[in-house]
């Protein structure tokens, strides 16, 4: 799963896994995590995602990482906000998108998640984990796991995860079970499943779909 792709399913306006909606289960299981208001929400590959406009309007600081800059760019232009640009001091291919959102700090970092470190990202108290870990095949999610418990200090997480026959559909996004969460989080997180409901791929609707959420707290 190269940048290539990417910048080219956003550049073809492929982004079928962008909703339109706050995630209902987001908005469900947030208070899972027992956050102080203005605590800091890190969201890995968000996107233009709206459920940042959520977590803000829920009294939240969001920090964001996103590989593609058009994501980051649109997302600022449709929530009316001029950011703040600037370069890393030591990695000058990487963005910061600095703003204000509903009187929140919010920040999008545009780079390779693996590029980061936690001294750039600075303190979160909590993970949203929506698109990220689906997004990505076997084997790149073990690494991916290590480097954000790596950048956030293992810090507890709500997990939204995608479950389906593979054989089916090629990924993104990607089927995990529960097995595979064990595998990429066990030794590190106490796991809890909060739910289990259907769901459906838009560009497979005749396939059958379960959404999982999970809570990871630090074990």
């Amino acid at each position: 799963m190269n940048p290539e792709f990417w910048q080219k399913r956003w550049q073809e306006k492929r982004i079928g896994f962008n909703q339109s909606e706050v995630n209902p289960l987001l908005i469900k299981y947030w208070t899972e995590l027992n956050l102080l208001a203005g605590s800091r929400i890190f969201v890995p590959l968000c996107g233009k995602s709206i459920d940042m406009v959520w977590l803000a309007a829920q009294g939240y600081e969001v920090v964001g990482i996103e590989l593609v800059e058009s994501a980051a760019q649109a997302f600022f232009a449709e929530q009316n906000i001029q950011p703040t640009v600037s370069q890393h001091t030591k990695k000058p291919a990487i963005t910061c998108y600095q703003g204000q959102l509903l009187d929140k700090k919010l920040k999008i970092w545009v780079a390779d998640i693996f590029a980061l470190t936690s001294t750039d990202i600075g303190h979160v108290d909590a993970i949203y984990d929506k698109a990220a870990l689906i997004a990505l095949p076997a084997d790149m999610r073990c690494d991916y796991s290590a480097q954000i418990r790596k950048i956030s200090g293992n810090v507890p997480q709500l997990l939204i995860t995608l479950r389906y026959d593979q054989s089916k559909k090629e990924g993104p996004p990607f089927s995990v079970n529960g097995e595979q969460i064990q595998q990429y989080y066990g030794n590190h997180y106490q796991i809890t499943e909060l739910a289990n409901e259907p769901a459906s791929i838009g560009s497979a609707p005749d396939i059958k779909v379960t959404e999982q959420v999970w809570l990871l707290n630090k074990s």
